[in-house]
């Protein structure tokens, strides 16, 4: 019997490990992997008339995954199912503004961040009084479904504004130019994406509030997929390729690029 405890304790280890997936298999031991992006945000992650994915969510993911050596390929996904797809293993990784926190690294972990924002406010060019998160009280604000970011200006600025729930940032913009809401307020990437493409002069009041730490999300337990997706961040930023893609994509809409640095990362555990 004590001959057989080695293997007893081997197999032990092993189904652990299984479990601490959740059943997925880490992406460092796979050919080709599944990256989920939005598909609904101009230069952060958009489909193209010809069915294909762009943006900077999108060419970070294109980046790391050539970086890990996989072949890849991409499927949309939206704000409320970004755990959804990693959980139930339908993606490998999620690139989708998808902001770390507490709550949701209970359910998925989180490699980066890659990128470091803030959270803004985006107006019509006819509204001189909104310049900061204060001037939002008693304003509506749009809150897209599966985004917090409406809902922590409320909460967390204690500022008394009305949420208007909305289904997505298309939805947000259409009531924000019909003045059925008074700004659009997350991610200053997002917003700076919108503007570009709307192009009729809808400003960003850069209030800079609220760090927003934008990660990788995969599934929980795959430490060892995590670390290698982390030392690609840190190659995408000492070879240049990060100031790149955030001037390509940003940088006509007068975000402060001045200083790209590599993110201090959350770590894998």
């Amino acid at each position: 019997m004590k001959r057989l405890l080695p293997a007893v304790l081997a197999l032990t280890a092993l189904l652990a490990g299984g479990c601490g997936m959740g059943g997925q298999e880490s992406i460092e031991s796979k050919d080709k992997i599944v990256i989920g992006v939005r598909t609904d945000l101009p230069s952060v992650g958009a489909r193209k008339a010809d069915g294909t994915f762009e943006g900077f969510d999108v060419d970070v993911a294109r980046y790391i995954a050539q970086k890990l050596g996989k072949d890849f390929e991409f499927i949309p996904v939206l704000a409320a199912d970004r755990e959804k797809v990693l959980v139930d293993g339908k993606a490998d990784l999620v690139l989708a503004t998808y902001t770390i926190s507490q709550d949701r690294k209970s359910k998925v972990l989180f490699a980066g961040p890659y990128h470091i924002s803030y959270q803004d406010i985006l107006v019509r060019p006819d509204e001189p009084s909104i310049g900061n998160v204060r001037d939002l009280k008693g304003r509506k604000i749009c809150q897209v479904q599966g985004s917090n970011a409406a809902q922590r200006v409320v909460e967390e600025r204690k500022v008394a504004a009305q949420v208007v729930p909305v289904s997505d940032y298309a939805a947000c913009m259409a009531a924000l130019k019909d003045h059925r809401v008074d700004a659009i307020t997350t991610n200053d990437v997002i917003l700076a994406g919108l503007a570009i493409k709307d192009g009729s002069g809808l400003r960003l009041v850069n209030a800079q509030f609220n760090e927003q730490r934008t990660g990788v999300g995969m599934h929980k337990g795959d430490v060892a997929g995590c670390e290698a997706v982390n030392r690609a961040i840190t190659t995408m930023y000492q070879d240049g390729t990060a100031s790149k893609l955030l001037h390509k994509w940003f940088g006509k809409a007068g975000l402060n690029l001045s200083t790209i640095a590599v993110p201090q990362f959350e770590g894998c555990s």
